[in-house]
């Protein structure tokens, strides 16, 4: 019984540490979309669309496309 109440709490902590990665993700790609809406007066399906192709044509995970938009835009 102790085994299946550990594994339990485990599961949660699990589950709570990948739901704050998600929203640290989805924070960065807004960031991102942002950016690109800005410079390139796109609305947020465009920016997000522009995201998904660079991120399709550079075989790059599309959070990390966006956490280099992020770190590297101009200021």
């Amino acid at each position: 019984m102790f085994v299946a109440h550990a594994s339990l709490a485990l599961a949660g902590t699990d589950r709570v540490e990948n739901l704050e990665k998600a929203l640290v993700r989805r924070d960065v790609i807004g960031q991102a979309k942002g950016i690109l809406m800005n410079r390139y007066d796109v609305d947020a399906d465009e920016a997000f669309a522009r995201l998904r192709r660079a991120s399709q044509h550079t075989n790059t995970k599309l959070h990390d496309v966006a956490a280099w938009l992020v770190a590297c835009r101009n200021p």
